[in-house]
């Protein structure tokens, strides 16, 4: 490495959220829940390059996860070095390129490592000793490829083959032959037994200038629309969009296809101390350290007479209990439950698929909807009328609003609200209520230092949440 905080994580956070559903969904995919423990995946990419040699992290994300992104960030200790908001998914090489233009105004000569935000690596330590390992074939121009010693004939990740297979487990990067896509099970069965194969991890290390060349040599439309979207960004409250016209101009298409299937400046660093992309509920399981019979059983689940078999629940109060069951896969969500076989595990793609043609909200939509000054669930629904549970992070607040179709009644629970209705305010502690009238102009804030909870009880004909006409709002929604 060539000096102190030289290579800049980049994070790349978008994300559909469906293979791990119901946990995960489109409004809050599986990078930001706590699938392992009480940190979630993106907080564990964001702490895993960090410290000597390590820059803060630039993320690239969508609107809707700007704010979880700086609370996350912030609960780990980390301030980003920027936040990229793409106006849509368009895959990884048009994020990375973006990523590598911003970094070329303020670090020309920094290197990059590519970061996905949903991979789960254990060993923190061992893994920046390899970034560490391939920093000077980054800095020398090659374009770095982490491949991970394959354990298993796996048909669910692409693979990268080796010039000489004693190369697989080798303490410096190493030539590449090849990209191979998600071979079938024959084929993954014959790669691992030549020892010549690594999986893909879709990690990767590079400098910001040998990247960007990359692109003018082998993607110049590419380069040219996210130059353009990068030149017509606009910062906001501390993010900076892309511009929407050219980003939808840029083809959408993934680093491999675009760059690494084409340049010939190729290494790959392997890495050995473990990986996985947690890319279905039958990884989850096997990461999750499978007891005696192997189970894996959340707080809330009990196991009698299982075997093989991940029992989940994510829903306060709600016991689950599996009796007899084989190689299953059981996830209880307060709105949802899932139940597969583990060998169907990559499957879970189709049901999110029929509950969207379908209408159902649970296709995308979490029970909790997060929100930037906190969040809020639904506890009862009925004709004209509607029971929120709400939860206001100290020192946030919502918009000054008002709605055409309902009035709200609100009554705290924990902590003190600042409530501001018409001219009109007040502070409302627990135990106390207020009422806002159909059509007033109102904000709810928390100036205090404990999170202000309450519930909302909402009458009207129309209690949809496009019925807010807001005139003021810190966190710049329209």
């Amino acid at each position: 490495m060539t000096n102190e905080r030289h290579i800049y994580p980049v994070i790349l956070c978008g994300g559909s959220g469906t293979r791990l559903w119901p946990l995960s969904r489109k409004s809050f995919p599986k990078q930001f829940a706590q699938l392992m423990d009480e940190t979630s995946l993106f907080q564990r990419a964001a702490t895993l390059a960090c410290g000597e040699g390590f820059a803060p992290p630039l993320v690239v994300t969508g609107d809707p996860f700007r704010f979880i992104v700086l609370e996350q960030l912030d609960t780990v200790g980390q301030k980003p070095t920027a936040v990229l908001i793409e106006p849509e998914g368009r895959n990884t090489a048009p994020a990375v390129l973006a990523a590598a233009l911003a970094l070329a105004q303020q670090a020309p000569d920094a290197l990059m490592l590519i970061l996905p935000s949903d991979h789960l690596i254990p060993g923190a330590g061992a893994f920046r000793a390899t970034v560490r390992a391939a920093a000077g074939r980054a800095d020398a121009g090659d374009l770095v490829t982490f491949g991970i010693e394959p354990t298993r004939p796996e048909t669910g990740y692409g693979y990268l083959e080796l010039t000489d297979p004693a190369a697989r487990s080798a303490a410096e990067p190493q030539s590449l032959v090849r990209f191979v896509e998600k071979p079938d099970a024959a084929h993954a069965a014959e790669m691992l037994a030549s020892g010549r194969y690594l999986w893909n991890a879709g990690i990767f290390l590079f400098s910001v200038r040998a990247i960007i060349e990359a692109y003018r040599a082998h993607a110049p439309e590419l380069l040219d629309a996210v130059s353009a979207a990068v030149d017509a960004g606009t910062t906001d409250l501390g993010f900076t969009r892309l511009g929407a016209q050219a980003w939808g101009k840029a083809q959408a298409i993934s680093i491999d296809y675009a760059i690494m299937e084409k340049a010939s400046n190729l290494a790959v660093m392997p890495f050995s101390a473990g990986w996985s992309d947690l890319g279905d509920w039958k990884s989850v399981w096997q990461e999750s350290g499978p007891d005696a019979q192997g189970n894996v059983c959340s707080a809330q689940a009990t196991a009698i007479d299982c075997s093989n078999t991940l029992l989940r629940s994510e829903a306060g109060g709600l016991e689950l209990v599996g009796i007899g069951l084989d190689e299953m896969i059981v996830v209880a969500m307060p709105d949802a439950v899932l139940v597969a076989p583990k060998s169907a595990s990559q499957r879970v793609g189709e049901a999110v698929k029929s509950l969207k043609e379908r209408g159902i909200r649970q296709g995308e939509a979490m029970p909790r909807d997060m929100r930037p000054w906190g969040w809020f669930e639904s506890l009862a629904v009925g004709n004209g009328f509607q029971v929120k549970r709400i939860v206001v992070n100290p020192g946030q607040a919502l918009s000054l609003q008002s709605h055409t179709h309902r009035a709200e009644h609100w009554i705290v629970v924990g902590g003190t609200a600042q409530v501001t209705i018409g001219d009109f305010s007040k502070l409302v502690s627990a135990n106390e209520s207020v009422y806002v009238p159909l059509g007033a102009v109102h904000r709810l804030e928390n100036p205090g230092k404990i999170p202000v909870e309450m519930i909302e009880v909402q009458t009207g004909a129309y209690l949809g949440e496009d019925d807010i006409v807001r005139y003021e709002d810190r966190y710049a929604r329209s």
